[in-house]
């Protein structure tokens, strides 16, 4: 593994959000994450260093990428895992998420990997229990991992984040994706600009030091990164524009904007892609696509966070 910054001690126990973090502090995690990735290159995929202690997975809200994600990221530490999900457990029955915490924290549990509908979820846990806590996304607050591998992704690909100018375009409202890489690009000096309809994209986002644009073709030729986000359309009360094929006509990523953007743009996406939608297969699957990178940089990252907030320090 690379050796990290020697004069760097980590010292937090849980990781609630990027916006707890310095940029020191999140540097030091993708240059753990760095010494990590080389794990998944060889014959055998595991490293000893949580051996002994035990993860659990708790979601409370469907997952497929982030979920899988933790439970290899932990399993190639060495460590055990306990996976939960809500659906036909003791939380179905009435139980409050705290006791359930509690409970299974009894059994044993060194960390706690939570994602969670309501906002602010990790961090009423982490006051109330002795384990260490990693929020996996709560409610439209924060999805810290996400935001991370999606810097550790720019920064590989491109060598840098200060300096550079990253459009997030979509869902803004309700993306927990958009807020932890606004946070986290901001800390290492990129220049965030967020892109979507009105109904989509609150005018308060701009008090995280970001600009706002109602017109992605306005933006195309200016930025480094381009990072589409999905439609939640199961976090919508009402219609919040005229229809999906309107959305794609004014914000869909296709190759015909795609030849506007600077000739090495990078295109990322958090998944699930809704295809047609957000971006065409031609570009989802093209050459500036890092899409499938993201996805495989999430494990080095997860192993960098599982690894730190259980004490690692080498």
């Amino acid at each position: 593994m690379t050796k990290n910054n020697s004069q760097f001690l980590w010292t937090k126990k849980h990781l609630l959000g990027l916006d707890e973090l310095s940029p020191a502090e999140l540097v030091h995690i993708l240059d753990t994450a760095e010494s990590f990735r080389e794990v998944s290159t060889r014959s055998i995929k595991k490293v000893p260093a949580l051996r002994g202690r035990v993860v659990a997975l708790m979601f409370f809200e469907d997952s497929t990428r982030t979920r899988m994600s933790f439970e290899l990221a932990a399993s190639r530490l060495s460590a055990d895992t306990v996976l939960f999900t809500a659906k036909g457990s003791s939380v179905a029955k009435g139980e409050t998420t705290l006791d359930t915490i509690r409970n299974i924290e009894a059994m044993g549990v060194d960390v706690f990997v939570i994602r969670h509908g309501q906002s602010g979820a990790p961090h009423m846990l982490a006051s109330k229990c002795r384990s260490s806590i990693v929020n996996a996304g709560d409610g439209s607050h924060e999805h810290p991992t996400q935001g991370l591998l999606d810097i550790f992704t720019i920064r590989q690909r491109l060598g840098k984040i200060a300096g550079l100018k990253v459009a997030i375009v979509g869902d803004i409202a309700h993306s927990r994706v958009a807020r932890s890489n606004i946070i986290g690009l901001r800390k290492l000096g990129a220049e965030v600009v967020v892109v979507g309809p009105p109904t989509l994209v609150p005018s308060a986002i701009a008090a995280m030091g970001c600009t706002i644009s109602h017109d992605l073709d306005a933006v195309l030729s200016e930025v480094d990164v381009i990072n589409m986000l999905r439609i939640q359309f199961e976090r919508f009360s009402s219609s919040l524009f005229p229809s999906v094929r309107e959305y794609s006509r004014l914000y869909g990523l296709d190759a015909q904007r795609l030849r506007r953007c600077k000739k090495g743009v990078l295109v990322m996406h958090p998944g699930p892609i809704n295809r047609g939608v957000e971006l065409t297969s031609e570009v989802a699957d093209g050459p500036n696509s890092c899409i499938l990178q993201q996805v495989t940089n999430g494990l080095a990252v997860r192993m960098a966070v599982l690894y730190l907030v259980s004490g690692g320090k080498d």
